[in-house]
């Protein structure tokens, strides 16, 4: 079985104001979207920025076999949502937003107003072979990239663009801790014998503090001494895949020029003890292709493909 996540960049029909100005462009980013899937040839694929719903059943329809499409009900203020391709009909779980109850809501901007849910819904579901039964959740947390009043995306100066960067970070903090609690649900307890993941962009690199409060009990990480050593923090801990990622190849995204790993896919202890393989881009490619993208979203309207590549695990049922 395959496992990937791909964040899909503006996925909408043309004519708005997000996506392809013209039919013609929107049929070549569909064409290259669905060409990489079907050589990715996943079970199950979370993707992110399906920012209308018959775009993502379009590019469904470009793909051989039954897809199924699985999509969050919450979408952010550009109507961008996760979701979920499937070859294996699934069962929703859970479709939320809502930070925990004694996390408190955060700052948002110089106005004082506050957050108290995610800006981007969180979608678990549940897949059932003849081998395993999978439990999968899927996020796209705040971004890095900064904006500011009036649509903007560059500050009045270095005051604003400290305290927009604090805002932002409060808030892929709180989702982080929002889609922990979720994780937990999924796990309940029993991640030595029940097949979790929790996948999608996590908008910042393994080292980050955001992304290190998805994984849960400190310790046994791949790579250290640890790993093969059973402990009571097994039941609960996740495990991020990226170590397994060959190095030349552990990145998803080039921001301004630097290659970073923002989309992960962490697995249950029971998971990460099947996993036989860990990579970016497609299958036995060595060299990813991908744009430089700065600061301003709206550079790449239009633009075929995505400027993410999708990441992705080989799992032994």
């Amino acid at each position: 079985m395959l496992l990937g996540t791909w964040n899909l960049e503006n996925l909408y029909r043309p004519g708005g104001p997000f996506g392809p100005k013209d039919k013609a462009a929107y049929e070549t980013k569909l064409a290259a979207l669905a060409a990489v899937i079907t050589e990715l040839d996943p079970t199950l694929l979370g993707v992110q920025e399906v920012g209308d719903p018959d775009a993502l059943a379009d590019l469904a329809g470009m793909l051989d076999g039954d897809w199924q499409v699985t999509l969050s009900g919450h979408p952010d203020d550009r109507g961008i949502r996760v979701g979920f391709l499937s070859r294996v009909v699934p069962r929703i779980l859970a479709d939320t937003n809502v930070f925990p109850e004694l996390l408190r809501p955060v700052q948002a901007d110089d106005t004082g107003a506050t957050v108290s849910h995610a800006g981007r819904g969180f979608l678990a579901v549940e897949i059932s072979t003849r081998a395993m039964t999978l439990r999968v959740a899927v996020c796209h947390l705040k971004s890095k990239l900064l904006s500011y009043p009036g649509g903007r995306f560059q500050p009045r100066d270095e005051g604003e663009r400290a305290r927009y960067g604090a805002y932002a970070l409060y808030r892929r903090a709180a989702e982080a801790t929002a889609l922990r609690a979720l994780a937990d649900d999924l796990l309940a307890g029993e991640g030595r014998t029940h097949d979790v993941a929790v996948l999608g962009d996590l908008n910042d690199e393994v080292q980050a503090a955001t992304t290190q409060i998805l994984l849960g009990p400190p310790g046994s990480e791949i790579g250290t001494p640890g790993f093969d050593r059973p402990d009571s923090g097994d039941a609960m801990r996740l495990w991020d895949v990226a170590p397994l990622i060959p190095a030349e190849q552990r990145y998803s995204r080039i921001n301004s020029g630097r290659r970073e790993l923002i989309d992960h896919i962490l697995v249950s202890h029971r998971l990460v003890h099947r996993t036989t393989a860990a990579g970016t881009g497609l299958p036995g490619t060595e060299q990813l292709t991908l744009p430089s993208v700065g600061a301003d979203p709206g550079e790449r309207r239009g633009a075929a493909g995505s400027d993410h590549a999708p990441v992705w695990v080989r799992i032994q049922p």
